[in-house]
């Protein structure tokens, strides 16, 4: 009986390895799945560092026409969006740079609603873009113009006031949403938004009962539902989110 007892076991133990080494082969199989998606949408978002960005040293020299770089660029943004086999609905823009320039963070804006991205979200840990909301609506609406040339009508866009959430519209019909963050739209929110739900326990207007995931999931979204980050692209050296909306990245891919 020992030796049938042994012989069990061990076949328990070699079942048991052979589990964990499926589930092992399992989880890196849709890894690489999900990175190999979301690869092809990085690459894709660099298109404008080459083709869009005009701050760096190496493009003051003109090989072609600025018209025919123009048209590159639209024929190029055009085919990002058919050859991506997964376009986020919300993206983010997480810079982490110390100056950030205007003109970079206001080409990807553009390619964003170029290839069918309807909302973009702007974020800095500092609130400069916040401070000088208007300054990058102009220089957005300006790369739009530039980039886009004729075509820059079929694509409006939307700024969203942060103090309201009321829309600002540009352009004939709305097709991207943006809207620019600072630290006081992540854990400073969930403390507004828990003030207000104390207020309206005050008022007998709910209940402290009421208050679960859903309820605290619409009070921080305010009267303009945007939905969850699908993608945050993070620039800069700095090894953390710096606060960009703690609730609404739950299942956010970052990169």
């Amino acid at each position: 009986m020992a030796v049938v007892y042994e012989f069990v076991w061990r076949m328990l133990h070699a079942l048991l390895h052979l589990q964990r080494t499926l589930l092992s082969w399992f989880r890196i199989r849709i890894w690489n799945w999900t990175w190999r998606l979301w690869r092809r949408a990085v690459a894709a978002v660099l298109v404008p560092a080459v083709f869009g960005f005009q701050n760096h040293p190496h493009n003051n020299k003109k090989l072609v026409p600025t018209g025919c770089k123009k048209s590159c660029c639209r024929v190029l943004w055009k085919s990002d969006g058919k050859s991506l086999e997964k376009l986020p609905l919300h993206i983010g823009l997480l810079i982490a740079e110390e100056e950030p320039r205007y003109t970079d963070i206001a080409n990807l804006v553009v390619w964003c609603m170029a290839v069918g991205i309807s909302y973009v979200s702007v974020y800095d840990n500092q609130g400069i873009f916040r401070r000088n909301n208007s300054r990058l609506m102009d220089e957005i609406l300006k790369q739009q113009q530039e980039l886009l040339g004729l075509d820059s009508l079929k694509y409006s866009v939307e700024f969203l006031n942060n103090s309201n959430d009321k829309p600002e519209q540009q352009g004939l019909s709305c097709q991207a949403t943006v809207k620019v963050l600072s630290p006081d739209d992540g854990k400073s929110g969930i403390v507004t938004a828990a003030q207000k739900f104390c207020q309206l326990v005050e008022q007998q207007q709910k209940r402290s009962t009421d208050l679960d995931v859903n309820m605290l999931d619409s009070l921080l979204r305010g009267t303009k539902g945007m939905p969850d980050p699908d993608l945050v692209m993070k620039f800069g050296t700095v090894d953390s989110t710096l606060g960009f909306l703690p609730w609404h990245i739950r299942l956010t891919e970052i990169m």
